[in-house]
């Protein structure tokens, strides 16, 4: 290992976080009940320009009087760009900060970004005397953003979590594709003929550089990675495609903009009973390879050892997180 220790976020359960229009208050409720382990209150995509301001309030008026359980409570702001956001952060943190746990702050472009809405944080934290501190989630959905994720990662002890904004990075990058997320039978590759003549097609995943360039930026500083949203929702199949692919380069969450979303991100983000039967037999042959002096051993004909260790650690403390939301 590194001399140089990586600090890491707060241990929040974030398999799935469901997105929820700060301007449909009827939306609330139903997400309070739901078994998602984290909402974020909608002030920016998904509000219209003349709903702004009647979205804020709706969503101070839910963080304090909702009974939200264990869940953690976040609100996407809108855009730095934009004359909202800065009435965003000082009525909902000056209002309901004792409530919520995160912010999401979009199109983070710049590591001066996150260092703005930190200064105005601690300023009304610090004036109203809140004892808790709220996190940062960051949208990294811009190529600005990609270009300097590192520097992002690492630009606030506020930061939690990245999350790819595989919309707007779309835009941003001039993508030539209309959907949000999932793959595309252009992104392929065409084997050469076979001895028939005939020619396969492999589809590929067109975000997996993106995502796993973000991935490595969190994890290297200690935080969560979280893919972003899968438009399709009547595609679940799809839906659980794309989190295992993410899952598989290190994701723990995935956003849900659909309730119907929740079940599958907890699914496919929650350790399976035999991946978790293997961490602890892992854990076990390792003891025992310990105590007898060895550094490695052999476990249904493969090589285990120290970083088994680890892995089979990461996995069992995930399931004890769960066991205890």
């Amino acid at each position: 290992m590194s001399f140089h220790p990586v600090e890491q976020a707060p241990g929040r359960l974030n398999r799935s976080e469901l997105a929820v229009p700060g301007s449909q208050p009827q939306m609330f409720e139903k997400a309070a009940q739901s078994d998602v382990d984290v909402i974020f209150l909608d002030l920016e995509d998904a509000v219209a320009p003349d709903e702004k301001l009647q979205a804020r309030k709706n969503i101070i008026k839910a963080l304090n009087e909702i009974d939200w359980g264990k869940k953690s409570m976040s609100i996407r702001i809108n855009g730095l760009d934009t004359h909202y956001m800065y009435r965003d952060v000082v009525d909902i943190v000056e209002q309901a900060g004792e409530r919520l746990d995160l912010i999401m702050i979009p199109k983070v472009g710049t590591a001066a970004d996150v260092y703005a809405v930190d200064m105005m944080v601690t300023q009304i934290e610090d004036a109203k005397g809140y004892k808790k501190r709220i996190g940062f989630e960051h949208i990294i959905e811009t190529a600005l953003g990609m270009q300097n994720v590192t520097e992002i990662a690492a630009a606030s002890k506020r930061n939690e979590s990245l999350h790819f904004g595989v919309a707007d990075y779309a835009a941003s990058t001039r993508a030539r594709t209309t959907i949000i997320g999932g793959v595309n039978p252009d992104y392929s590759v065409l084997t050469d003929p076979a001895e028939d003549g005939s020619r396969d097609i492999h589809w590929g995943d067109m975000w997996h550089y993106a995502l796993a360039r973000m991935v490595v930026a969190a994890r290297a500083n200690g935080l969560r990675p979280i893919d972003g949203p899968f438009g399709d929702f009547s595609d679940p199949e799809g839906y659980k495609a794309a989190a295992k692919r993410a899952a598989v380069l290190g994701c723990e969450g995935k956003w849900a903009i659909h309730p119907s979303q929740v079940v599958l991100a907890n699914e496919v983000m929650s350790p399976s009973e035999g991946e978790v039967d293997r961490a602890n037999r892992i854990l076990s042959a390792m003891a025992d390879a310990e105590a007898a002096g060895k550094g490695a051993v052999s476990l249904d004909g493969r090589l285990i050892d120290y970083a088994s260790i680890r892995q089979a650690e990461v996995l069992i403390e995930k399931v004890k997180q769960i066991a205890a939301a």
